[in-house]
């Protein structure tokens, strides 16, 4: 887990112990109920009452499975669990879906973008920044599952065309990661092996090492002196960049993982995903 994940759990457990009526181990669904409704009554998003609420029943899970026998020793009180069938919120509803631009128009950006990349004025987070808006495009992965990959996750010995170790995919109500492998359609294989040929080892001596981030950032890290991981921030800057530059009627519209749905659109529409152009260099 990311330290920005942790915090927020811990943050929603120390909102909800500020509406206890009495210690920790007393808490009942009463107590989850006032916690709940405040977190309407601020106009908190439905997706972030859910959240709360999930981290809250987490939370008390660990303490009901782990610690039960301990605190009914100490205090003589059997812990429960506030969040029931009652008050626990459903699946957020997430309103309007977002639709992307015809695939047309994603094609003609990224072919743009593509054919702008050996003029940027810093050509190796350019090259980066595209390299990882294309596999969120052509294979739907998640900006977090994407900074996450080291190079001895791609897996040219897999399939046909070679697969994607994803280590750590997104879990469900968070029961953490859940790996997967993805395989490299719609010409990844072409993407990832022009990023590890030409690209990659530009950045640092640590091409060579498997541990190594497959997206480097340009800093190094202060103790090691090698490239640290690309952040997300970064790669969502870059996408924006590129939007703004080769699709600027869809500038800030546009955000991960709304390219994974340009993939899924381009299915639909044409029966295959996006390719690289042939005899070009840039896949």
């Amino acid at each position: 887990m990311s330290d920005d994940s942790i915090t927020d759990d811990r943050q929603a457990i120390f909102e909800s112990v500020r509406f206890l009526s009495g210690p920790v181990w007393t808490a009942g669904p009463q107590d989850a109920d006032r916690f709940l409704a405040a977190q309407r009554r601020l106009g908190r998003a439905k997706s972030t009452v859910q959240r709360k609420a999930w981290t809250v029943a987490q939370f008390f899970d660990f303490l009901i499975i782990r610690y039960q026998g301990d605190v009914h020793a100490l205090t003589g009180h059997v812990l429960c669990q506030p969040i029931d069938e009652f008050n626990r919120p459903a699946k957020a509803d997430y309103g309007t879906p977002r639709i992307p631009p015809p695939s047309s128009e994603v094609e003609a950006m990224f072919t743009a973008w593509r054919e702008s990349l050996p003029a940027a004025r810093k050509y190796l987070p350019a090259a980066r920044d595209y390299f990882a808006a294309s596999l969120w495009r052509r294979v739907g992965l998640r900006i977090t599952e994407t900074v996450k990959l080291d190079i001895r996750d791609w897996r040219p010995d897999l399939g046909e065309v070679g697969k994607l170790h994803v280590r750590f995919g997104k879990g469900s109500r968070g029961r953490g990661p859940k790996p997967r492998l993805v395989p490299a359609v719609n010409s990844v294989d072409v993407l990832v092996n022009w990023w590890l040929s030409d690209v990659r080892h530009q950045f640092g001596d640590d091409w060579s090492d498997l541990d190594a981030p497959l997206l480097p950032s340009e800093r190094r890290d202060t103790h090691t002196g090698r490239r640290r991981r690309a952040g997300d921030d970064a790669l969502r800057n870059g996408l924006a960049a590129a939007v703004e530059a080769f699709l600027p009627s869809w500038s800030g519209r546009i955000t991960p993982p709304c390219p994974a749905a340009f993939l899924r659109l381009a299915l639909l529409r044409a029966g295959h995903g996006p390719q690289g152009h042939p005899g070009s260099p840039w896949p």
